[in-house]
């Protein structure tokens, strides 16, 4: 019988071993795209265009699109004044 590896041992594979600069980059990158789809779902949530949102924050249309297709990387004030200021949603952030 054939051993189906888990996405974890995919992960190991592809990327190495957590903690190893391979797999930083990916992890990173994974994370920033998941931030992306956060903000694109809250953002239809509110029922706001990306241009809608861009102009309550005071910034571009293109900003909010690279944002959302993990493009761009943000700070973490500019995360929190998205969706607060942006979209009236808390953030919280756990550290394990």
């Amino acid at each position: 019988m054939r051993h189906q590896k888990t996405y974890e041992e995919l992960l190991d594979l592809k990327y190495g071993e957590p903690g190893t600069p391979k797999r930083n980059e990916y992890e990173g990158k994974a994370t920033i795209f998941a931030v992306g789809v956060m903000l694109r779902d809250a953002r239809k949530e509110a029922g706001l265009t990306q241009e809608q949102l861009a102009v309550r924050l005071g910034t571009q249309k293109a900003y909010i699109s690279r944002i959302e297709n993990g493009k761009s990387d943000i700070q973490l004030s500019t995360l929190y004044r998205i969706f607060e200021d942006g979209l009236g949603k808390k953030i919280s952030i756990s550290i394990d």
